[in-house]
């Protein structure tokens, strides 16, 4: 074919965090697939239809206009402790929230912002009533009405995860195996849709977006990643920190299982490599999120090769733990039925251990399901020594004068 009639396709992307359709189509670079055999009259025709989608879908699942929420608190509650059973040690407890609230845009979902709408003011109400988590964990705020949901929860403090065009580190790992898919081929179109909405001050923050070889399928059209918010609680001797993350779906990805499986294995070693560059041990540590491990014995023995957090399903399906079960939970590994965990460490000084658990919106009469995860919520019982100091607070303690 000659060069002169050849059909043009741009091949440099120029793209902006925030463009429109008709912008990102001229700009929009087809895998490289798409661009061999140029020669070949027949197959042409069918390159440029594939191009098109490709660009067109991409344009399509942009996300434009609204930010991810970003707050500070001004003022740190009270917190009142309390004295343990044996009277030697301090005791406060935190409620730590995990919900994937389902905030993907159209065309992957439709009709999703009243539903979203609602998780919004429905925690919004709870935290008014005191009755609420003290930290949120969000997943898949990707949406406009995703992000303007976690806006509406009214926390005081909210950091997000990686932005869409956050860089992960450089890799020198190999290609995953089996075929690559035409979502791998192109940038990012959404972030990563994590958050962390705290009651208490975020006083550090960091996060960090997974490799590109380190995702699969439809999957790497979100910069998915782990984040960490490191919160200073009144009264409390030391900050504790408290992680978020998404990884690699299964059969949503549309990747070969092989392919998948590898992609979240290197999620899991990126996790725990992130967990011990931002973490002190001697502080305590919460980790939560939608880890995409539910029936699956290879991610979890992969996942537990590199993780040493305590997992809080686990303790608290022992009778003998002291942690009231207020949820349906079947067989002897519960946490095989679910994507939505968490787990704990009590770091050197501050004891750690989860006193109850608890689904929110689970379509029961006062809690509606609102997304296609329930929120989990655990309770946790932190502990120290009464001769420890409590850290001094960087904010003024809410409605003092």
């Amino acid at each position: 074919m000659d060069a002169s009639r050849r059909p043009d396709i741009p091949c440099k992307p120029a793209l902006s965090p925030c463009l429109s359709p008709m912008q990102i189509l001229p700009r929009c670079r087809p895998p490289a697939w798409l661009q061999r055999d140029e020669d070949n009259l027949m197959i042409w025709p069918a390159k440029l239809l594939s191009a098109a989608a490709w660009c067109t879908g991409f344009a399509l699942l942009g996300s434009c206009g609204t930010r991810p929420p970003v707050r500070s608190a001004t003022c740190a509650p009270a917190t009142a402790s309390a004295r343990a059973d044996d009277g030697q040690a301090n005791v406060i407890h935190l409620s730590v929230l995990t919900h994937n609230i389902e905030g993907l845009g159209w065309p992957a979902r439709t009709n999703r912002a009243l539903q979203l709408q609602q998780i919004g003011e429905r925690l919004d109400a709870l935290r008014r009533s005191g009755h609420g988590p003290d930290v949120i964990l969000f997943q898949e705020m990707f949406s406009g009405a995703a992000k303007r949901a976690v806006a509406a929860s009214g926390y005081p403090a909210i950091a997000p995860g990686p932005r869409r065009t956050a860089k992960p580190a450089p890799s020198t790992l190999p290609p995953l195996p089996g075929r690559r898919s035409l979502a791998e081929w192109g940038p990012h179109v959404v972030g990563s849709g994590l958050a962390i909405a705290s009651r208490f001050p975020i006083v550090a923050e960091d996060r960090n977006a997974y490799g590109r070889r380190s995702c699969a399928g439809r999957d790497c059209l979100a910069n998915k990643g782990i984040m960490l918010a490191r919160l200073a609680i009144p009264g409390l001797p030391m900050p504790i920190d408290i992680y978020n993350t998404h990884m690699n779906s299964r059969t949503a990805s549309r990747a070969p299982v092989e392919r998948h499986i590898a992609a979240h294995e290197r999620q899991s070693l990126e996790a725990s490599e992130f967990i011990e560059r931002t973490h002190d041990d001697a502080a305590p540590a919460i980790f939560g999120g939608d880890f995409n491990m539910r029936q699956s014995g290879q991610r979890w023995e992969n996942f537990t090769r590199y993780q040493t957090l305590t997992l809080v399903h686990r303790v608290c399906a022992e009778p003998r733990s002291g942690c009231e079960v207020h949820m349906s939970w079947d067989g002897d590994a519960p946490w095989m039925d679910t994507q939505d965990l968490q787990f704990f460490d009590s770091g050197e000084t501050i004891g750690v251990r989860p006193v109850r658990v608890e689904a929110l919106f689970d379509g029961s009469p006062d809690s509606p399901k609102l997304s296609d995860h329930d929120g989990f919520m655990v309770t946790y019982e932190l502990s120290w020594k009464g001769s420890l100091r409590s850290l001094p607070s960087a904010l003024p303690i809410c409605g003092s004068p």
